[in-house]
């Protein structure tokens, strides 16, 4: 039997691959309108720096969803390991995957930066609660 905390691991690598597909569904599109040829000697990010931000939001949400998350399954693979993937704990990691999506789609759409850390914050709240929760099962 697995543990249900793996649901949430499951559906944030998912929307992970919805972001990966959004952002070369834009991307492409846009860097053949541009005329962009890939240049490997270009400064990095420059070359990228061309497209309209609308654009770009997808990919810098894409690289943010391969950044902290990353803490985020080390904690709940570690919870489902501790038999500890219920209850509360599943209750902030659905949470941190719930704000991380809704994180995703506003800098996806609209980029409204306070709104963004906003949300930034109440899911780095949740993960704390995770670590400190993983914390005191080890301990």
């Amino acid at each position: 039997m697995h543990s249900p905390i793996l649901a949430p691991v499951v559906a944030l690598v998912s929307w992970s691959m919805v972001m990966w597909a959004w952002m070369y569904a834009t991307r492409l599109p846009a860097m053949f309108k541009a005329n962009m040829k890939p240049d490997p000697y270009a400064p990095r990010g420059e070359q990228m720096s061309q497209l309209p931000a609308q654009v770009r939001w997808k990919a810098d949400n894409y690289n943010h969803l391969m950044e902290q998350p990353t803490i985020f399954y080390a904690i709940t693979l570690a919870l489902a390991l501790l038999g500890e993937g219920t209850g509360l704990n599943l209750i902030l990691a659905w949470s941190y995957v719930g704000l991380r999506v809704v994180h995703s789609l506003l800098q996806a759409l609209i980029n409204k930066i306070e709104l963004r850390f906003l949300l930034f914050v109440l899911s780095s709240l949740a993960l704390v609660g995770l670590t400190f929760r993983a914390a005191m099962a080890v301990l």
